[in-house]
């Protein structure tokens, strides 16, 4: 595996918990992992990361060699091991995606450093994989130079399988990144890794893997098209053949409310009694009235765009002024959400509270307590947030787009079938029927609530069934490649969409 991060030891978004999880499942059937990402300032005093004790790694970078410290430790938790690339010019800046000088145009060497790292990390392991597991743009020149300066070498033989996990950021820099990197000057042309006078990293992997994935079935089908291939809609569809959608599972050691040591009183499906402790608790961490019988409705995210949560600043005053609920927000992000939230606590003291930044503990806390989660995103292409409040008995309400559609079932009235509400539109219309429709169903009835928190908390959102999967594409990929070398084609240009 190369990743930007990995949970438990550096998280952004979701990616992280991907290749913390999948890693933890796949050394757990057997397989030999092992995690490449860098060593960031948060990463300094790092408990149980030991120093190799060979020389520095030495990285061939474009017309010279850089130098780098390499650091070794487990995955907690798992049978993986993390190898963490050491260099302060690239990776000692105050954030995952910003360089040193807090930049995102450092990105372009940062992120070339790290997957040329990779490959020189391999041979200085003296260990050849067999499959590269790739995650998102920065790392997608890796593939590139399988494909190119390794492709008669012992590393061109493995296997790359890049995974797609937010095809909205795609890695843009400059033309002269190419000749950082130390790549062809060949490389750079529409059918590789050139857009509009750009290197796109994130195109580059997309052409030069073995497989790709896609982190849900919907999503891998709405990547291909305008709106949702972000401008590469053309080449995945010409990859369709090789994209391959594996819904995310969860980390169940980490999210069950059976253990969860965040939770003042843990519950199964079996009994909820500790979910009513748990929202009481939740309402007091909130400053909300402490009222049980009210349904809480809670929102953990980042606050972005693309998170749809627009839609609740729009429409929260005519909630609270019609619906007897509770609203609870926490996460970061845009200014104007933010301020949009906090203005509306403010209006509606005691029922409606934001928590602005993130604490592991509160998202724990928000998930267990909670009577619903909202999750109106405009595009998801898995999410995590709705499985962890499903298994947490909080029936999410959700856009229709993506992993959502994929992983919570429709509620039907009378039927006893689904494990949360969806709608199609992106409206805050929209958005507040379903929350009262939502609301009708915890008032008038419950008993079909508690069906609906029972499909939840027992369905199966454990790797168990994805790593099965992956196991399928990492043959596939492996596959593929020997072929490729033993017709001894495959290889260089490709008559592909531009």
């Amino acid at each position: 595996m190369v990743a930007p991060e990995v949970v438990p030891l550096v998280k952004v978004g979701g990616l992280a918990d991907v290749v913390g999880a999948l890693s933890k499942a796949l050394s757990g059937r057997g397989h030999d992992v092992r995690i490449v990402l860098p060593k960031y300032r948060a990463l300094r005093e790092i408990e149980n990361a030991t120093p190799l004790e060979s020389a520095p790694l030495i990285v061939h970078m474009g017309g010279h060699e850089a130098y780098a410290r390499v650091w070794e430790m487990p995955l907690p938790g798992s049978k993986a091991i993390c190898y963490l690339i050491e260099h302060n010019l690239y990776f000692d800046g105050p954030e995952v995606y910003c360089g040193p000088s807090g930049e995102e145009a450092d990105n372009g060497q940062r992120f070339s450093f790290l997957s040329r790292a990779a490959i020189d990390l391999c041979y200085h392991l003296n260990w050849m994989p067999d499959v590269v597991h790739c995650h998102d743009w920065p790392t997608g020149l890796l593939p590139v130079y399988l494909n190119t300066t390794e492709v008669d070498r012992p590393m061109g033989r493995a296997a790359t399988v890049m995974t797609l996990h937010n095809m909205q950021h795609q890695g843009n820099f400059p033309r002269d990144t190419i000749h950082f990197a130390g790549l062809p000057e060949s490389t750079f042309r529409s059918d590789s890794i050139e857009s509009f006078g750009q290197v796109n990293m994130l195109k580059g992997g997309i052409y030069h893997s073995s497989k790709i994935t896609t982190v849900s079935p919907t999503y891998a089908r709405e990547i291909q098209g305008s709106e949702g291939g972000c401008g590469l809609q053309h080449l995945l569809h010409f990859r369709a053949a090789d994209l391959i959608g594996v819904i995310n599972g969860i980390d169940e050691l980490e999210w069950n409310p059976a253990t969860d040591p965040h939770l003042p009183k843990c519950y199964t499906a079996d009994d909820l009694t500790g979910k009513s402790a748990c929202k009481a608790a939740m309402q007091k961490a909130y400053g909300l009235n402490e009222a049980a019988g009210v349904p809480l409705f809670s929102v953990v995210s980042r606050l972005v765009d693309q998170k749809g949560l627009d839609l609740l600043v729009t429409m929260g005053d005519r909630l609270m002024e019609t619906m007897d609920v509770q609203v609870a927000v926490l996460g970061t992000g845009d200014p104007a959400l933010e301020e949009g939230f906090k203005a509306l606590a403010a209006r509606h003291p005691g029922r409606f509270a934001a928590y602005i930044g993130f604490d592991n503990r509160l998202a724990h806390l928000s998930v267990g307590g909670s009577d619903f989660l909202l999750m109106p995103s405009r595009f998801e292409p898995c999410g995590l947030s709705q499985m962890y409040s499903m298994k947490y008995g909080a029936p999410p309400i959700v856009r229709a787009t993506g992993g959502l559609v994929d992983s919570v079932e429709q509620y039907v009235e009378g039927s006893g079938i689904g494990t949360g509400f969806r709608f199609d539109a992106s409206t805050a219309q929209a958005f507040y029927d379903t929350i009262g429709w939502a609301c009708s169903t915890y008032y008038d009835r419950p008993e079909e609530y508690a069906q609906l928190q029972a499909n939840g908390m027992t369905a199966d959102f454990s790797w168990d069934q994805s790593a099965d999967t992956y196991e399928s594409v990492y043959g596939w990929a492996m596959d593929a490649r020997r072929n490729a070398y033993a017709a001894k084609s495959g290889i260089g240009a490709v008559d592909a969409p531009q």
